[in-house]
């Protein structure tokens, strides 16, 4: 996994079903999202400023989604960075293992889902920056 890069990551457009009652995104593991997905969690009421994220993964695989509002991700594979901006409840971002994560940008009342590969460990996570480049290398 140490070979990962910010350009193994990128947007999937979940499939949207509308009618006049309003529309339904369906997200089904290793049909909608390339991995099977063990735990989901949501992030929601964060501060004006604030930003999230701030370490990496060895083994887990993330799809995040802006359920509500918006927010930006920067990814980081320790040589080249990438941001993306979440703004639509039918794009999720899909992160792959080996790849540093900031959350920032926030708007008032945005939801963050994501849907995760793993149930949560720690010893998968990695939180300090400089850890994480000699893991890479």
């Amino acid at each position: 996994m140490k070979e990962s890069t910010v350009y193994g990551c990128g947007l999937i457009e979940l499939n949207k079903i509308h009618n006049r009652a309003g529309n339904i995104t369906i997200i089904e593991e290793n049909k909608s999202v390339p991995f099977p997905i063990e735990r989901i969690y949501y992030l929601y009421d964060i501060p004006g400023n604030e930003s999230r994220g701030g370490h990496g993964h060895k083994e887990l695989h993330q799809l995040i989604v802006a359920a509500s509002g918006s927010f930006s991700i920067t990814l980081n594979d320790g040589h080249i960075k990438r941001t993306f901006f979440l703004n639509n409840p039918n794009v999720g971002l899909l992160i792959v293992p080996g790849i540093w994560r900031e959350l920032d940008d926030f708007s008032s009342g945005s939801v963050c889902l994501v849907l995760a590969s793993h149930l949560y460990n720690e010893s998968d996570y990695i939180r300090d920056f400089q850890e994480f480049i000699n893991y890479k290398k």
